[in-house]
């Protein structure tokens, strides 16, 4: 009964958003990046944020400093997606963010050097999280299968989270799924969504790292991590701009050029990171092991689709 209250909510703030976004023109336009032709709403994401904050306020506030990290960062990325705001104040909000959520792992206890590595790998994830959104349904799908993960793995395997914090979250990403995971996404999660789940995954997974200490679990984000990470390489070769946009994702490439439609592109993404995360967990205590072996993968059916269809995204 409390799920069922919870998705009735959270659907009704969803649609009170639609009409603010509405009115203050909050939208998102066709630009040389995008995979979509038509104004859509920008911001629908925003609900994630109102997920984790039903589950702070019935919870008795847990997770307290996570909760603030969150609010800031999902604040300065709705301002960003009314109107664009400066790169250095972005990141003042994103390291305070992260600062906070590290305080809430416990992470100040250990030695300085795993801040830095801490700080640099999620900036690198949120960015890489946030450049993915470009098409229906890919933000929203690859958020359920990873939270699904997660539930399953606090419950089944080891216990390191609250799980109604996951499936309050969950419900969140349903509502969001309902309206964007179609052929004629009602609303697009925008920065606010995209920065705000990632910021939520992040913390959860690290959770699981520190709980395990087990760095292999970063095997979650491996099709996302895996894709990111090639293309910037790739457009380095390409002697490009990589702060510019872009549509060069193998995503990007299979919805725009090979002309797949988004949903179909999404669902392949959510059912190679689904099975690949079924293959770790048969697989836990050779877990590094498998990391190597499905980043390798991965990069080999990356190079050998690119080197097939990048043509196609050349001469369009």
């Amino acid at each position: 009964m409390y799920y069922l209250i919870v998705l009735v909510l959270l659907f009704v703030a969803e649609l009170f958003y639609f009409r603010i976004a509405d009115r203050c023109n909050i939208i998102d336009k066709p630009n040389e990046r995008s995979s979509h032709s038509k104004v859509t709403l920008r911001g629908g994401g925003i609900i994630f944020y109102f997920g984790a904050l039903a589950y702070f306020l019935t919870s008795g506030f847990d997770y307290s400093w996570f909760m603030l990290a969150l609010t800031l960062v999902t604040f300065i990325s709705f301002v960003d997606d009314i109107k664009s705001t400066k790169q250095m104040t972005r990141l003042l909000f994103h390291f305070s963010a992260m600062a906070l959520m590290f305080y809430q792992w416990g992470l100040f206890s250990l030695s300085w050097w795993w801040i830095i590595i801490a700080l640099i790998v999620c900036t690198g994830i949120i960015n890489a999280y946030n450049f993915m959104d470009g098409i229906n349904g890919i933000t929203g799908g690859y958020s359920l299968v990873i939270l699904a993960a997660l539930a399953y793995i606090n419950k089944e395997i080891i216990p390191f989270v609250e799980g109604d914090f996951i499936y309050t979250v969950l419900c969140s990403v349903l509502v969001f799924c309902f309206f964007n995971f179609r052929r004629k996404a009602k609303c697009f999660a925008g920065d606010v969504g995209s920065v705000s789940i990632a910021f939520i995954l992040l913390f959860l997974i690290g959770k699981l790292m520190i709980q395990t200490g087990d760095f292999s679990w970063i095997v979650l984000l491996s099709v996302y991590g895996v894709d990111s990470v090639l293309t910037i390489i790739h457009r380095l070769m390409l002697h490009e701009n990589i702060g510019l946009p872009h549509r060069k994702h193998l995503y990007q490439i299979m919805a725009n050029e090979l002309k797949i439609p988004h949903v179909m592109v999404s669902s392949i993404y959510m059912i190679v990171q689904a099975l690949i995360i079924a293959g770790y967990i048969l697989c836990l205590n050779h877990g590094y092991l498998y990391l190597l072996g499905i980043i390798l993968i991965l990069s080999l059916i990356y190079v050998y689709f690119i080197r097939k269809y990048f043509r196609l995204h050349q001469f369009a």
